[in-house]
């Protein structure tokens, strides 16, 4: 509203000038934009702000703040009991499903994958409450962290440095497919039968593959010396469950074989710019109020942050610099329980 020198000059003002403007917050918290009243000026109405309270008051840009979680943390609405998102770290099934050595035969194409580091990278563990109150400062439309201080993003030297995962490269996102296609292409890339591959798709209610199941063709492959299948179905795990992990935890998308078809050419792949865009997206739809859990890659996103915030949250070391610096960054830290919450946080 307009401000006045004193209480005797507003009332002395004439009309026209000594104008005061009232406000009143709709029921979603909202400033309308308000209209010209009879003998107003322009001026006043182009003072007069508008918005949401404790947010932008230009929603120019942050056009979805509406639905943003932060706008309803503000008048106290959490998204439940639990005020962190859920939020799955592959890194223990990791551990289990990742051999300590491949047979040369698989060895070479991994390695000349650009995938190799995702083996080693993943936290057994993630911070769900620390990741939580990041994510409630992730605005969709500027891909950033709106921070008290400014504006922060994962960019994406922060993922080849963190990863090790190549930047540069074709960027390319492969189509939705079918489930006739995706059946297809479990038949012809990871060698297993028509009726088991229409089995296991219709089980999975789309076109998806089961990472566990993944893991069982691996196996099998790999016992049979069939190099190609084996090492199909064990990259496609593992992107699976770190850089292309989805909110189902169990699943991944059957178009991401695909990927995987020409296996001398996935070194010509910009997996890095993958990671990031997957992650960006995903931290899109998390800040969202009615949202309640996290895919992606959560081990790109804590690490980030024990990178850039080093006395926020609790973390572990598990090596010294200085002698590993040969390897990506995010296996330097490990998880250690916090005590903050995400309120607290």
């Amino acid at each position: 509203m307009l401000q006045h020198q004193s209480s005797s000059a507003t009332k002395s003002a004439p009309s026209s000038i000594g104008l005061e403007v009232v406000r009143r917050r709709g029921a979603d918290g909202r400033i309308p934009v308000r209209t010209l009243d009879r003998g107003a000026s322009s001026s006043a109405a182009a003072a007069e702000p508008t918005g949401y309270p404790g947010g932008p008051y230009d929603t120019s840009l942050l056009v979805k703040y509406e639905h943003h979680v932060a706008r309803h943390i503000w008048f106290g609405e959490e998204r439940g009991p639990k005020k962190e998102l859920k939020v799955a770290g592959h890194g223990l099934k990791l551990n289990s499903r990742v051999p300590l050595a491949l047979p040369p035969q698989m060895e070479s194409w991994v390695s000349r994958s650009g995938l190799a580091s995702l083996q080693r990278t993943s936290l057994n563990k993630i911070d769900t409450n620390l990741v939580s109150a990041f994510v409630e400062r992730w605005h969709l439309e500027t891909s950033s962290f709106h921070m008290p201080f400014g504006e922060m993003s994962i960019t994406l030297d922060d993922v080849a440095c963190l990863l090790h995962l190549p930047i540069r490269g074709i960027f390319w996102s492969p189509q939705d497919v079918t489930e006739e296609l995706a059946v297809e292409l479990a038949v012809d890339y990871l060698g297993v039968s028509q009726s088991q591959a229409q089995s296991h798709v219709r089980s999975c209610r789309g076109s998806y593959y089961k990472l566990e199941w993944l893991y069982d063709i691996f196996v099998h492959h790999r016992a049979a010396s069939s190099w190609a299948y084996a090492t199909r179905a064990y990259l496609l795990m593992l992107v699976g469950s770190t850089i292309f992990a989805d909110k189902t935890f169990t699943l991944v998308e059957a178009r991401y074989l695909l990927l995987f078809r020409d296996l001398d050419g996935c070194s010509g792949y910009s997996w890095g710019a993958a990671a990031l865009v997957t992650l960006y997206r995903y931290l899109g739809d998390a800040s969202m109020y009615s949202c309640k859990q996290l895919g992606g890659y959560p081990t790109l996103l804590q690490c980030w942050i024990h990178e850039y915030f080093p006395t926020v949250g609790k973390r572990g070391e598990n090596w010294n610099p200085a002698g590993n610096c040969g390897l990506p960054r995010a296996m330097r830290w490990s998880y250690r329980q916090g005590v903050l919450k995400v309120d607290d946080l």
